[in-house]
């Protein structure tokens, strides 16, 4: 068996068995030494291929492919710096359980470390951000081989989709000639089936250990419920069920998917954030217990609020062993389904009739919302937002950047029936790849994918609106343009004039209808709700990328927000008296 026979099989076999395991999407990035990888799923009919320039734009492209479907999607490049800006996109995919299976092409190891060209150290190069990293061996064409390969990949697919998610990586060396040969007879193997399957179940308590929990439960009154960002869809009914049987609320997240859907949300909660802003707020809300599902809420104030009933006694339900508890509270951790948590936990507590502690949550809710939804036809940064969480249509995903635009959907996207996915990349909660991972979700979604960001956010990941263009994806681009890092100007750093808007505030300047119409968007500025929402309704017809861009003021932003925080805060103090 030649060489070229022995890349094509050994490839082949490879890319097989990702697909028998479930792999249905690539991205990948031009280069020469990946063209065996590339051209081997290119070829393949059933895994649908899409080629980015740029990786780090490719990463977190893959990274909004792999949110929406829930499946391990794989990246493909070239040696040297093209893996490098893979590094961004994995660490968000770590830190957020999102499955990537990253492939790396190599040179062959007597090319190492001798200053051959677009070569680097790859062994291991993403560290802990991956859960596992794997040395290919150089391919071969034995049936040992071909067999070593396939559990490889599916091993690695296996990893990848969990029960906790996340990225793996692949390096693959190759030797020159690179093109494989698609005559030969059977290419992708002879197998029919998967080559090794895992079989597992949900994680759940024993007996024993719900017992003790109901107890804690079934004691005391002033229960909390807190959901934070996750992705599972079938934890909204379960959650709620074990809220109502016991009377207690739930702090929801915007991106727990509990403020939008069908199911009941009586208890459900989506004002904390507003309510919790006085050390006298918070201490009146003592909590007698709270259980947490998922990772920690967006909420500052919920932070402070968890911190100051640390000794409270706190549960995070987790189906994996890696702590997310940034507070370092008195924690106790159960390693379980959450869905099936709450299931096991209704057998074995009773149902409570006082309301007291419930009510009091739902009171401080209205008096927050009454202020929160207040009519103004100003198009400020929270109005923009209250509009748009109003405006966006049913069985559609809402995309939110991070900075100050999450954190408006925090506080004004309220409960809903409608059917609305919002997600946004709160592994690490950074700025970069914002826009392609907005345009991954899009590219495999049906429906008009709304994106809402800020300035600096949008000009950061511009280049990504080319696979907009290119892939002609369906996206409404919402631009909060206050000319800068609005966030800032909330913090301590804003009382140092002297440097900070070079610092901190860094005004871009930047028309950026020039950049839209690059990428044959269609592009608009608004100056008020009525041409907002008219605007943003007439995005909804269009095909392809739409951008609507308002204008704001970071000083005016950071009075309208405290003046109506200020209002609610006085409201609820006097409520509680």
């Amino acid at each position: 068996m030649n060489h070229t026979e022995n890349v094509t099989r050994y490839v082949g076999n490879f890319v097989d068995e990702l697909f028998r395991s479930g792999l249905t999407h690539a991205v990948i990035s031009p280069g020469s030494r990946s063209t065996p990888l590339a051209m081997m799923l290119c070829e393949h009919k059933k895994i649908k291929e899409y080629v980015v320039i740029d990786e780090r734009s490719a990463a977190f492209f893959a990274l909004g492919i792999a949110k929406k479907t829930k499946k391990p999607v794989a990246i493909v490049c070239t040696s040297g710096t093209a893996a490098a800006n893979y590094m961004p996109a994995i660490v968000e995919a770590r830190y957020a359980r999102v499955p990537l299976i990253v492939l790396t092409a190599d040179r062959p190891h007597e090319l190492r470390h001798i200053g051959a060209s677009q070569t680097i150290n790859q062994v291991g190069m993403y560290g802990d951000f991956v859960k596992i990293f794997e040395e290919m061996a150089l391919p071969e064409g034995s049936d040992m081989m071909l067999d070593y390969v396939r559990q490889r990949a599916g091993r690695a697919y296996r990893i990848a989709e969990g029960p906790v998610a996340g990225p793996v990586h692949l390096n693959f060396p190759f030797r020159e000639p690179l093109v494989p040969d698609f005559s030969l007879d059977n290419i992708w193997g002879k197998r029919k089936e998967r080559f090794n399957v895992l079989h597992t179940g949900k994680k759940r308590l024993e007996p024993t250990q719900l017992i003790q929990l109901a107890k804690v439960m079934q004691e005391k009154e002033r229960g909390l419920i807190v959901c934070g960002p996750q992705f599972d869809m079938t934890l909204a009914d379960a959650v709620i069920a074990l809220s109502e049987q016991l009377n207690i609320p739930i702090l929801a997240d915007p991106l727990s998917q509990l403020r939008a859907g069908a199911h009941e949300k009586d208890t459900v909660i989506t004002t904390y954030d507003a309510v919790l802003r006085t050390e006298k707020i918070r201490a009146e809300f003592q909590p007698d217990y709270m259980i947490r599902f998922g990772a920690m809420p967006i909420s500052k104030n919920f932070m402070f609020y968890s911190t100051e009933h640390r000794r409270v006694p706190q549960f995070v339900v987790e189906e994996g062993e890696e702590v997310r508890e940034p507070t370092n509270d008195d924690t106790q951790y159960i390693i379980a389904n959450s869905v099936r948590f709450c299931e096991d936990m209704m057998h074995y507590i009773e149902a409570k009739e006082d309301r007291t502690w419930l009510h009091k949550w739902q009171v401080t809710e209205q008096i927050a919302k009454d202020f929160l939804q207040a009519e103004d036809k100003t198009l400020t940064e929270g109005i923009t937002a209250r509009t748009l969480a109003t405006c966006v249509p049913n069985n559609s995903i809402l995309f939110t950047a991070n900075s100050m635009p999450v954190r408006d959907i925090d506080t004004f996207f309220f409960q809903t029936d409608k059917n609305i996915i919002v997600q946004a990349n709160r592994g690490v909660s950074g700025i970069d790849g914002t826009i392609a991972t907005a345009l991954g979700m899009a590219a495999v979604t049906k429906k008009r994918v709304t994106l809402f960001i800020g300035d600096l956010s949008f000009y950061h990941d511009l280049n990504s609106l080319w696979m907009a263009k290119h892939y002609n994806i369906d996206i409404t681009i919402v631009v909060i343009n206050n000319n800068g890092g609005g966030i800032f100007s909330f913090l301590p750093q804003s009382k140092e004039e002297k440097h900070f808007e070079t610092l901190f505030g860094t005004p871009l300047h930047i028309d950026f209808s020039y950049a839209v119409n690059m990428y044959e968007g269609i592009y608009s500025i608004v100056e008020d709700v009525d041409a907002f929402i008219q605007q943003y309704e007439q995005s909804l017809q269009m095909n392809g990328l739409s951008v609507i861009e308002v204008q704001t003021d970071r000083a005016e932003n950071v009075a309208w927000h405290r003046d109506i925080w200020g209002k609610i805060v006085q409201k609820v103090e006097q409520y509680v008296q």
